[in-house]
């Protein structure tokens, strides 16, 4: 009995019939329909998909297109507004960097139109796209005049005016212990751009403060010290009293006044390099493209003269490339870890002061060729390291620093090829 009981009550309904279940479900929806009006009430209208067109009107095609927005142009002193600019009274051309730019060398083309990177009526002089020279102002065009004849004249007058009596022994002595870095801590780094037109300014704040300013010369413009002794001298009106490998002191004049410092209007930015010709030839003078490439395989296999490191100082590098070319015609100097711009910056000026002839730059690698007609140069035509300037008791040396000079250089100037 009681088997039969579990047995009726684990059958299963029969199913219903498709037109019974239509007829369900179609009963059931009048009968909700009709006992509730709350999907009336509260019906709304869904959002318009956002993967769909964002156009809310689909029938009318959008028919304003976008304007390209035009580039970037920095505001320049070759658009005048009205205004009147700033006279500059400097007599010498107005360029980014004194030291790293040739004048003699005519670029061959401009990455950019001719912008100021002086700003807006910050000075009156014509813009060349690379400098803006001291020409007569008299003239129309600064590409059909040349400079002003008197302005060497006023250059060299008012270099003396500011000098005054040249500084006895005693005197240079105690201006260069003033400098040392155990006294006083400020300094300028002279870097990879060289002598900038900012850094004009730089100094004259800090002659504001002292006589005598140290400078610290670093990288690239290390292999020439003598032309930026050169131009430190000619573009401030000061004089370098003392050097001690890359560290300069240079003293602002006797009669030196910060309330008469003269007018230098600030660059805002800097400014793109010209397009300068190939220093690289495709087959070198003299020598066929088969000879060429022979040369430039043979000098990278060559060891390594030095390796030159970041940030270093790199005065020694002429009088080392000239020795080698005693023993081999190749010599190859390793860059690995210097930018592209500043181991070209290194051959270009090997090219001029060996001289030398430039073979290549693959691999970050500097190799250079005496070429057929080398004759060596003579000792005397080397720039010291360390320069008495015009010190007939060469006392400037006693200082702390000129013991340790040699282990500075040596730490972060070269390094060598075989580590």
């Amino acid at each position: 009995m009681f088997i039969f009981i579990n047995r009726t009550s684990r059958r299963r309904r029969p199913a219903l019939s498709a037109a019974a279940a239509r007829h369900h479900l179609s009963s059931s929806a009048t009968t909700t329909t009709s006992s509730s009006n709350l999907h009336d009430k509260c019906s709304f209208k869904p959002p318009l998909s956002l993967h769909k067109s964002r156009n809310p009107n689909p029938d009318k095609t959008s028919t304003t297109t976008k304007k390209a927005k035009p580039p970037y142009r920095p505001p320049s002193s070759l658009d005048r507004d009205g205004e009147k600019p700033t006279s500059s009274d400097l007599p010498f051309d107005l360029r980014f960097s004194y030291t790293e730019s040739d004048p003699a060398v005519r670029p061959i083309g401009l990455r950019e139109p001719k912008y100021s990177p002086l700003g807006p009526n910050r000075q009156d002089r014509v813009r060349t796209g690379v400098c803006a020279p001291a020409v007569d102002p008299r003239l129309g065009s600064v590409d059909d005049g040349k400079e002003d004849p008197k302005l060497e004249e006023k250059r060299s007058k008012m270099r003396e005016r500011i000098l005054g009596e040249s500084l006895t022994s005693a005197e240079r002595k105690a201006l260069v212990d003033r400098c040392q870095r155990n006294r006083d801590n400020r300094q300028i780094n002279l870097g990879r751009d060289g002598l900038t037109h900012n850094m004009l300014n730089d100094i004259h704040n800090h002659w504001k403060h002292s006589e005598a300013v140290r400078i610290e010369c670093m990288g690239v413009p290390t292999v020439d010290m003598k032309r930026v002794c050169t131009q430190l001298e000619d573009k401030t009106f000061g004089k370098i009293i003392n050097r001690q490998g890359s560290v300069l002191v240079l003293y602002r004049g006797r009669n030196y006044n910060p309330t008469q410092r003269p007018a230098i209007p600030l660059m805002l930015w800097k400014p793109h390099d010209p397009v300068y010709p190939r220093l690289i030839k495709t087959a070198i003078d003299g020598l066929s493209i088969e000879d060429t490439k022979e040369m430039r395989k043979k000098g990278l296999a060559a060891p390594p003269l030095t390796k030159l490191a970041k940030n270093g100082y790199y005065g020694s590098l002429v009088p080392m490339v000239q020795d080698a070319f005693l023993a081999s015609e190749l010599v190859r100097i390793d860059c690995q870890g210097l930018e592209k711009s500043d181991y070209k910056k290194v051959g270009y000026k090997l090219r001029d002061l060996v001289p030398c002839v430039l073979v290549t730059f693959d691999k970050e690698q500097i190799v250079v060729w005496r070429g057929k007609d080398y004759k060596p140069i003579e000792a005397d035509q080397f720039f010291m390291g360390h320069n008495p300037f015009d010190n007939p008791d060469n006392d400037l040396f006693s200082g702390p620093e000129e013991e340790n000079s040699d282990d500075e250089s040596s730490q972060h100037g070269f390094h060598s090829g075989n580590e």
